[in-house]
């Protein structure tokens, strides 16, 4: 880092110096004397108008007694020569310079010019020294790993077992070439990793750099590309050629799809580099000369988009999917991620992983990073689980605003929103176990409610109906207690009929309108994003949609009316728990469930609500339904009041 500092600094100083030797070469400060001809000097001294005189090879230099600087010219003159022409020297101060070359003045005007040669040359070949890369746009810029490979391995990546078993048998293969080949098996060309982001693709091929023990090149799609026409297919020559000498080795190409999107895609010319790129890379996975033993590793979270002639077999032969961990997975990540961290013993990484689904590999580590940045805030020597949780909440929701200001009317408001989440979800069969609510604002919300989530991948319609009831139970009971509305419910309404459209036009799950989906959804691929739909259907199909999706809308609302307005006494015993602790969890939450419901006595809205301990009414559940089948569904974000 000094020496660095040290040659930028010296750059600079020759720079500044030439730049200072080339102003006054070209801007000279001084005023250029005046040429009169020699006949018109030697009047002038015999009329005794010359104060100084200077006598120089070609030159002579006069200057008036009004301080006028002339010069005349006196080639082939001598001093002799001018006092027989008449110069009168009386009384006239006059130096005589002596004859010869001057080599000040020449290296004075040859010096700026010195100067910046000698500048160019040193940034010139100290670049081509440093291989610097104005210098050499058509080589690959691919990092080789070789003896000193990174120290991950596959006992570091977890949650992605059959991933890892896929890549174990290209790590063995480069291991023991000789073991597959008697029985004809040729070496897979390249190996896809899609995933969605965060799920361990890179992580998955530094682990496989660390196992193979063979060279290997890593490189990102974008490094290709280049605003010069050809750059990006001469880097991938040189990228091949450097692995050919090294075979067998394998090449990362990492976010393949900023270079292998499908062709024919651009709007103009900017995209022909890129679409030579990839043919480019098309012709080396496969193309005449396949005796190579290189393997081509890639990573994308948008295969969608990749060009057809990239993913043929003989090229892309495996595409490995890395999906989101189940609940094995995630204690398993948990595990890796706070090994060598000081747990304490009351840690449960089981129960962790329950409240954490829909959570990738990157998600969880970044979970236990913040559990012990809390830990350390709070001096603590160890990580408790009270840290993890809180970290959970950070990470779906925000950190807590507690400097927040919000007024006792607003506050009491919230409580009863989340509240009424709370109790319809705790009734309705196909929702998960509460795990914590809150009126303590974090993020953009006022309290949100949490649940946990089981890792679900068949849900059923009887699922989606009870999840819109619980979406719905916030504004219902806003509603119900102080028959006004707010805007808390922005975000709950919003899911609620993004589930139900999606319930009617994509799942099929409409009684009046069959099993089919409505609408084709239409990408840009060059985007990368959906930008419309292709109706396929008329304006009275269109009619009939909306209908559907209210009268869902209608009917979760209806639902989550009739549970809160039955069971009105415990909804108004969780809020004035939550308006008294502002956090209900674990096993108090769930006491409070269990506890019986005292009757409350009427009292004005805008009021606290006492609880005096007299009649007590019991919840009244809704009858619960047949067992569904195993549901996996996405991790659904906790209700918030926004």
């Amino acid at each position: 880092m000094k020496s660095s500092w040290k040659r930028n600094g010296l750059i600079y100083i020759v720079m500044l110096v030439a730049g200072i030797a080339l102003f006054s070469y070209f801007l000279p400060t001084s005023k250029e004397p005046i040429s009169i001809g020699l006949d018109e000097a030697v009047a002038m001294s015999q009329n005794n108008e010359v104060a100084n005189l200077v006598i120089d090879d070609d030159e002579l230099l006069i200057t008036a007694k009004d301080g006028t600087e002339l010069k005349a010219s006196i080639q082939y003159l001598n001093f002799v020569d001018l006092q027989e022409l008449g110069l009168n020297l009386e009384g006239v101060e006059y130096e005589i310079k002596p004859s010869g070359f001057d080599w000040g003045n020449l290296l004075l005007g040859f010096l700026p010019l010195l100067l910046f040669g000698g500048l160019l040359f040193f940034i010139f070949f100290r670049a081509r020294g440093a291989n610097n890369q104005a210098f050499s746009f058509g080589r690959s810029r691919a990092r080789l790993f070789p003896a000193n490979r990174p120290s991950v391995t596959f006992d570091d990546v977890a949650g992605v077992d059959e991933a890892k078993q896929e890549l174990h048998e290209v790590v063995d293969f480069l291991k023991s070439r000789e073991k597959f080949q008697s029985l004809g098996a040729r070496i897979p060309r390249g190996v896809l990793l899609i995933g969605p982001p965060g799920t361990g693709k890179t992580l998955l091929a530094r682990a496989i750099a660390g196992e193979a023990g063979v060279p290997f090149f890593s490189i990102s799609g974008s490094e290709f590309v280049e605003m010069f026409v050809g750059v990006g297919a001469s880097r991938v020559r040189d990228l091949f050629d450097q692995a050919k000498r090294n075979t067998p080795c394998i090449i990362f190409i990492d976010e393949i799809d900023a270079v292998g999107r499908h062709r024919g895609a651009g709007l103009g010319g900017s995209h022909d580099e890129r679409e030579q790129t990839l043919n480019q890379i098309l012709t080396e996975m496969d193309g005449f000369d396949t005796n190579t033993s290189v393997i081509v590793l890639a990573a994308t979270n948008r295969p969608d988009i990749l060009d057809p002639a990239l993913l043929r077999p003989g090229r892309f032969d495996r595409r490995v999917i890395l999906d989101r961990p189940d609940i094995n997975g995630r204690t398993a990540i948990l595990r890796v991620h706070s090994n060598g961290k000081p747990l304490d013993e009351s840690v449960n990484l089981e129960v962790l992983a329950k409240g954490t689904a829909g959570f990738s590999g990157a998600d969880l580590a970044n979970l236990v990073n913040e559990a012990a940045i809390l830990a350390a805030r709070r001096g603590k020597k160890v990580i408790e689980m009270q840290e993890l949780e809180e970290s959970i909440d950070r990470v779906t929701a925000g950190p807590e605003r507690k400097s927040r200001r919000i007024s006792p009317k607003e506050k009491e408001i919230t409580a009863y929103h989340e509240a009424g989440h709370a109790l319809v979800a705790r009734i309705l069969p196909n929702i998960e176990p509460l795990r914590k609510i809150t009126i303590i604002p974090r993020g953009m919300a006022l309290g949100y409610t949490k649940i946990l989530s089981e890792d679900k991948y068949l849900p059923t319609r009887s699922q989606f109906k009870d999840e819109l009831a619980t979406l719905l139970g916030g504004r219902t009971a806003e509603e119900l207690i102080f028959n006004e509305m707010t805007i808390g419910a922005t975000d709950d309404i919003a899911r609620a009929t993004k589930l139900a459209h999606k319930m009617v036009t994509d799942y099929g799950m409409s009684d009046r309108l069959g099993p089919r989906t409505f609408g084709d959804k239409q990408e840009l691929v060059f985007l990368g994003r959906e930008i419309s739909e292709q109706r396929d259907y008329g304006d009275k199909i269109a009619n009939e949609i909306d209908k559907e999706v209210n009268k869902i809308i209608e009917e979760a609302r209806k639902v989550a009316e009739r549970i809160l307005t039955e069971n009105k006494p415990k909804l108004i015993q969780i809020a004035a728990k939550l308006i008294a602790q502002e956090t209900l969890e674990g096993e108090e939450l769930e006491a409070l469930f269990n506890q019986t419901t005292p009757k409350p006595t009427p009292r004005p809205i805008s009021k606290p609500m006492p609880i005096p301990a007299e009649a007590t009414v019991e919840v009244k559940p809704v009858p619960k339904q047949a067992p569904a089948i195993p549901q996996p569904l996405p991790k659904q974000a906790p209700a918030t009041l926004d």
